[in-house]
């Protein structure tokens, strides 16, 4: 079975892993390859550039996960705030558990609270790993919408996605980033002009981003009681009403107790860019075992605009222009 530096293989798949994993083998070598941002190489599935692991995981998805009414899936393509959703809803969830002086995101990364679906769902060599979690399961994601099966995306499914999206320029910058903070030493940091180059063509992880995000806009517009689409940009100038917006549609809305008790404004500080990146556990740069990435590496600058001290002139044409040509007719923008 493949396996990776950043993604261990599973050791003892059951029976129907194991047909799974014989799909995906068969099915691998003919699908388009380009070269990947850090160590691994990115295929052309379905419309999306996605690493093997992110194949696998999506295949396993399909023939195996039993989704629950109560299941949160929280959905963004990488580098749009994934760290922060994730402690936005896990903090809204489970917001009668624990005090906001002594709370888990004090003591432990997003991720490990929200934990990633493509790795969970390989756990073990079977589902029961993933069946294990209690309800209300909440797990994050990059997938796109359209390779989940239609048992969690129809209107007969009760679970439910939240997504959130960022300015593209800032999305490529924030991507460029991580990535050479991936890569290997033995290899050359990754220009931004490549860079640049590979997200303007859709070659990114999960990508193409454009694609990615209306993928969940048209589920939102269609759907808007199963798929909750924010924006980066919204939740930072407006975060109060965010986090109301999000309890809401996960169905536990804030009492007026809970209002005069500033039990929204406590989430919103505990959630905030300042508090989760100067965490003890957020400033780690351990990486453990086999991954690759520190719980510091998701962490940067949070900021909305940082591209302007990034990208020439002509870079902002041009990324503007492609958003312009993917957005036309969609009824959505960034703005």
């Amino acid at each position: 079975m493949e396996t990776s530096k950043f993604f261990p293989s599973v050791e003892i798949p059951n029976e129907g892993y194991q047909k799974t994993f014989k799909n995906y083998n068969e099915l691998q070598p003919t699908l388009p390859q380009s070269k990947a941002w850090w160590f691994h190489q990115l295929f052309q599935y379905q419309g999306f550039w996605i690493h093997s692991f992110g194949i696998r995981a999506s295949m396993l998805i399909n023939d195996h996960f039993k989704p629950r009414p109560t299941d949160i899936i929280v959905a963004t393509s990488p580098k749009c705030g994934t760290t922060w959703l994730r402690a936005l809803v896990f903090s809204i969830i489970n917001r009668h558990s624990f005090d906001f002086s002594d709370h888990p995101l004090q003591k432990a990364n997003p991720e490990e609270l929200v934990p990633f679906f493509e790795s969970f769902i390989h756990k073990g060599g079977s589902t029961s790993f993933i069946d294990g979690i209690p309800s209300p399961r909440l797990l994050s994601t990059h997938l796109p919408y359209s390779l989940f099966p239609t048992g969690m995306t129809d209107d007969t499914s009760a679970c439910r996605f939240v997504y959130i999206c960022r300015d593209p320029k800032d999305v490529f910058v924030s991507k460029w980033h991580f990535a050479n903070k991936l890569r290997p030493k033995e290899l050359p940091p990754l220009s931004l002009e490549e860079a640049f180059d590979l997200f303007c063509q859709g070659v990114s992880h999960y990508g193409p981003f454009w694609d990615h995000v209306l993928g969940y806009w048209k589920a939102s517009v269609e759907s808007p009681k199963k798929v909750l689409f924010l924006k980066y940009e919204d939740v930072k100038t407006e975060p109060l009403g965010c986090v109301r917006k999000l309890a809401g549609f996960l169905g536990v809305p804030f009492t007026p107790e809970e209002e005069n008790n500033e039990t929204v404004v406590e989430i919103v500080k505990l959630c905030s860019f300042e508090s989760l990146s100067n965490q003890n556990v957020n400033r780690s740069q351990t990486r453990r075992g086999e991954r690759l990435i520190g719980n510091s590496d998701f962490f940067r600058k949070g900021e909305v605009g940082d591209w302007i001290n990034h990208l020439s002139p002509e870079m902002v044409e041009k990324l503007n222009q492609i958003t312009e040509q993917k957005l036309q007719g969609t009824g959505f923008n960034f703005d």
